[in-house]
């Protein structure tokens, strides 16, 4: 291996143990008291049903590359495990610091995982051309600036923070998108960057988690209207589905049904009725959105990966950007539309209303812009190598396989 990347085993290990062992004194001293709190409504399973939708769902739908299945799902894991934590610590120092209030510990572990959803769409954009060392930076990178930026967008703007936290996707892919500028050179190998009908029936695993427990995600930091919330995710995210197997049937030469339309499409209503779920009093709205934006996501699959990408230099691995990025574009403008149909009756108080919601979305993307961009030039940078181009993509550079007698 080439003197200018860093041995893997001599650089990782050593990493995630100092990293834990600061975590761990951090905790002692930042950990807020929790016996003041008074007991809510919040219960277990919608943590757990968040979690897992953040693991088995987003870990078996980043495993369609052929030979990249380990580190898909391990390294996603990973990032998870290390950046709960480290968002946890940026929450209790908030709170130490009197910029957030104090909250019961369950629904603080819950918001962790939910912000852990933007690290994990972002890995997506340059899944197979990054190293551990390069997602742990990364992650702690992203974690700190969303947080800026959602506290912002509350303390500011005035926006709730249960709708602030849904602007986990458009951060997340925007992020991952700029991020992956500085990797659009790499020359990888075709063959590794196919899927098979194996690695992509696991993708698709992936995908009906996601489709499954979103429902959930949307509705679990809603303080009021949970149920509306469920109602009207449930009704785009079925809608969505529904035009995705449509217009993949209508948009391939030979009418037959591709898996990368359904493997996305069917997501892009969850992610676009995020914003607006607590607005939407009829169903038939959550339903016009959840067509619109698989439209979006599957037209955007074929225009942006031919046309914009490779002009912008940008090389989106797992397709975030029509996955999740497009379709939390529309969400955001879908709620600023209804934020002036509910209250076109009290003009004096539109415009600032347009205006904080307006501003909370031009906030994200840009902080999400700029601070990927920066990520991404410092995580190429010589010390947070460990990889070549050559085995890029490539699981048997990290992991063990008994059955074979020599390496790649």
């Amino acid at each position: 291996m080439p003197a200018k990347y860093r041995n893997f085993r001599n650089s990782v290990p050593w990493l995630l143990l100092i990293l834990e062992a600061v975590f761990i004194v951090l905790f002692y001293f930042l950990s807020p008291d929790e016996k003041s709190i008074s007991m809510s409504e919040f219960s277990y399973p919608a943590f757990q049903d968040v979690n897992h939708m953040v693991v088995f769902g987003f870990g078996f739908f980043l495993m369609f590359l052929r030979r990249y299945g380990f580190s898909s799902t391990a390294f996603n894991l990973l990032i998870i495990a290390f950046g709960v934590q480290c968002s946890m610590l940026i929450e209790n120092l908030l709170i130490f610091l009197h910029l957030r209030q104090n909250e019961l510990g369950l629904r603080r572990i819950t918001k962790a995982t939910v912000r852990m959803t933007a690290v994990v769409i972002s890995t997506g954009a340059v899944l197979g051309k990054t190293n551990p060392i390069q997602l742990i930076v990364m992650t702690i990178v992203e974690l700190i600036f969303f947080q800026i930026s959602q506290w912002l967008s509350n303390a500011l703007l005035k926006i709730p923070e249960d709708v602030s936290m849904m602007h986990v996707h458009l951060f997340g892919a925007y992020f991952g998108l700029a991020v992956s500028f500085h990797f659009s050179k790499l020359s990888q190998d075709n063959d590794k960057n196919r899927s098979t009908p194996k690695s992509y029936l696991l993708s698709m695993l992936g995908t009906l988690f996601l489709w499954v427990f979103w429902p959930s995600f949307n509705s679990v930091l809603a303080v009021n209207n949970k149920n509306k919330v469920i109602y009207n995710t449930y009704f785009a995210l079925a809608v969505s589905a529904v035009t995705a197997f449509i217009l993949s049937v209508l948009t391939t030469k030979d009418g037959k049904l591709r898996m990368t339309h359904i493997h996305s499409a069917v997501l892009a209503g969850g992610v676009a009725i995020g914003y607006s779920a607590r607005s939407i009093n009829y169903p038939w709205i959550a339903m016009v959105l959840g067509l619109l934006t698989s439209v979006i996501a599957i037209l955007g699959s074929s225009c942006l990966q031919r046309c914009l990408h490779p002009a912008l230099k940008i090389h989106d691995t797992s397709g975030v950007h029509f996955t999740f990025g497009l379709p939390a574009v529309l969400g955001a403008l879908a709620e600023v539309i209804l934020v002036v149909i509910n209250n076109w009756t009290e003009l004096a108080r539109l415009g600032y209303l347009v205006m904080t919601y307006i501003g909370a979305f031009c906030l994200t993307i840009s902080v999400a812009w700029v601070t990927g961009f920066l990520t991404g030039f410092i995580i190429k940078l010589k010390p947070f190598k460990t990889t070549s181009v050559p085995k890029c993509s490539d699981d048997q550079f990290f992991w063990e396989f008994p059955h074979l007698a020599v390496g790649f």
